[in-house]
């Protein structure tokens, strides 16, 4: 108690005398006040320094009325205040630093790498920032340290050098391209080719232009192998920033089709496929780095995972092509099956259940549905429990499981009321109407009161997602409700609401909902005998469910080839050409070529 008065009185002092020195014109800049107390406060009594300088500024205030120097000593005082406030958090900064180098000093040599990796981790809260991490690796440098660890310092340098060389051109490649529709899946929409030419270093070039011409990152890990240290730290580093910057810019943009937020969705994945590819490669020489890859893309699914707006009904179809959604996906099976069920895992495998429907693989998809329900009912997640009833309530329609269909839906339904999910309530309205449609129509026994449930099923659940302002539950519940019109024969109807539900996709960029409600509007014309208009949508809905490898381009290419089969082939190609200038309005001139490749491939 003795010694803590002493310190108080000493701070009281230190304060006295600042606040002196103040009023007789001798401070000049707050700078010199800050350096007072640089020089004057121990560490570890930061506590008893704040209580003693409340104490005067309590004092003071009391004294505003009576005392007429009392003003210019609180300002006095404040000042001290301010600079007490920076003196924190330097100090803090320094903590940060001086324990990270404490943890990557004391682990072994085989652990400080995924030690240095657990620091940087993104998930952390605080996080280092750029500035404090230039700090750390300026004092790892600076310690008598192994050499594995001055390399650490000195591949963190450079990554951070070669990174601000690169920040000024991070998004300088979407206005160069000029791209309708980005992502990373083409080397025509992707930025690894402009970014290579705004790096110096050899390595992180050579990984770019891999990257670019999606040669395999495997093969150039193996090429590589023997690079330094010190470069594949710098490679990392770069890869980070690259990562963080994108997805900042992104979630700035505006919600539509060419930017915003599902082009911070393609860059999660994409990043985390890179880093395990990495792991890949790495994992037949070098164990250490192929853990902290492997680490790293762990990280990575778990800051997507524990977003708020995670894509757990769809939408990340907007800026992949098919083949590249197809092995993205793919990749995260094995890794997946290493982590430990979370809730962060469940939305992953979520997000994988649904893509993989899109693709037309029921079994798969199913598999990760169910374990995703699995593990979300152990963590207590009813939101995400809610949404793969839901998924499966879809799946279970397209395998023509309609009872089971219906059952999913209702349980979801009943979930969300229950837990005050409007989200998943919308969804649930939706799914079970269109399981019921389906149902009846495999009876051939459509009775009305049951044909009227549905559809009220359909509109209230458009009608939640309309004051969701939900963009994405609106496309699905407009397309929902139109193919459910197709199926019961109200062409108008159909037209009406699809004509709605392609508007939605195409401002919220989901290819897959974009390319099935053309599909059916070329249903609902052919079944009012337009051939013009049968073709011109089934054609650019045969195209756009193509780009992302969607099975259900078979659907389209099926009545296009109906339609083509009614008369002769040069009559076709005039119908075709008079439809051209329509067709390219949203598939662009590339995609009106590759319409007769499809149909050749579909024959």
């Amino acid at each position: 108690m003795s010694d803590s008065n002493n310190i108080s009185d000493n701070y009281l002092a230190l304060i006295d005398s600042i606040v002196e020195t103040t009023l007789k014109g001798n401070i000049r800049s707050k700078e010199q006040v800050y350096q007072m107390l640089v020089r004057e406060i121990t560490k570890g009594t930061g506590e008893v320094f704040e209580r003693s300088l409340f104490q005067r500024i309590e004092t003071t205030k009391a004294q505003l009325e009576t005392k007429v120097k009392a003003t210019r000593i609180l300002r006095a005082l404040q000042t001290i205040e301010g600079e007490w406030k920076r003196w924190q958090q330097e100090h803090q900064t320094d903590q940060a630093i001086a324990s990270s180098i404490e943890q990557i000093s004391l682990a072994n040599n085989n652990d400080y790498l995924s030690v240095f990796f657990q620091v940087v981790d993104p998930n952390n809260t605080p996080n280092l920032t750029r500035e404090e991490l230039s700090k750390l690796a300026q004092a790892l440098l600076n310690k008598d340290l192994s050499q594995e660890i001055q390399e650490l310092g000195q591949g963190i340098r450079d990554g951070l050098d070669s990174f601000a060389k690169l920040e000024p051109d991070l998004i300088g490649w979407i206005y160069q391209q000029n791209q309708s529709v980005l992502g990373f899946g083409t080397e025509k929409r992707s930025p690894w080719s402009w970014w290579s030419k705004k790096i110096d270093s050899p390595l992180v070039q050579q990984l770019f232009k891999n990257l670019n011409q999606q040669s395999s990152i495997i093969d150039f890990v193996r090429v590589t192998n023997q690079v330094e240290l010190r470069a594949w730290i710098q490679l990392m580093i770069v890869l980070r920033y690259l990562q963080q910057g994108l997805v900042n810019w992104f979630d700035q943009q505006p919600y539509d089709a060419q930017f915003g937020k599902k082009l911070s969705y393609s860059t999660f994945l994409t990043f985390a496929v890179i880093w395990g590819q990495l792991s890949q490669g790495f994992s037949y020489g070098k164990k250490q780095l192929s853990e902290v890859c492997f680490l790293r893309m762990l990280q990575i699914l778990r800051q997507f995972a524990r977003r708020d707006d995670f894509p757990l009904y769809g939408g990340i179809f907007a800026s992949f092509s098919g083949d590249y959604l197809q092995e993205t996906l793919s990749y995260f099976d094995d890794p997946l099956k290493e982590v430990e069920r979370s809730q962060e895992k469940a939305k992953i495998l979520t997000l994988l259940g649904y893509s993989e429907r899109t693709l037309g693989q029921y079994q798969k998809s199913k598999s990760f549905h169910e374990e995703a329900l699995s593990i979300a009912r152990e963590a207590s997640d009813s939101i995400t429990e809610i949404a793969n009833l839901n998924h499966l309530s879809r799946l279970e329609v397209y395998q023509k499981n309609y009872n089971e269909a219906i059952s999913c839906s209702q349980r979801a339904l009943i979930l969300a009321r229950q837990f005050g999910n409007r989200l998943g309530e919308a969804n649930a309205l939706v799914n079970l109407g269109y399981s019921q449609v389906f149902k009846e129509r495999q009876l051939e026994t459509m009775d009305e009161g049951i044909y009227e449930q549905a559809i009220s099923y359909l509109e209230q659940g458009l009608q939640l997602a309309q004051r969701l302002e939900d963009s994405q539950s609106q496309a699905l519940a407009y397309n929902s409700l139109g193919i459910a019109y197709v199926v019961l024969a109200k062409p108008v109807a159909a037209i009406t609401a699809l004509e709605k539900g392609t508007t939605i996709a195409l401002v919220s960029g989901d290819l897959y909902l974009q390319g099935l409600n053309f599909t059916y509007l070329a249903e609902a014309y052919y079944s009012l005998s337009n051939q013009e208009k049968t073709l011109s949508y089934g054609c650019i809905g045969m195209y756009l469910l193509s780009q992302i490898n969607s099975q259900e381009w078979r659907q389209a290419a099926g009545l296009i080839t109906i339609i083509k089969g009614k008369m002769p082939s040069d009559q076709f190609q005039n119908l075709l050409e008079k439809q051209r200038s329509n067709i390219i309005k949203f598939i662009g001139v590339d995609g009106y070529n590759s319409l007769q490749k499809l149909l050749e491939k579909y024959n």
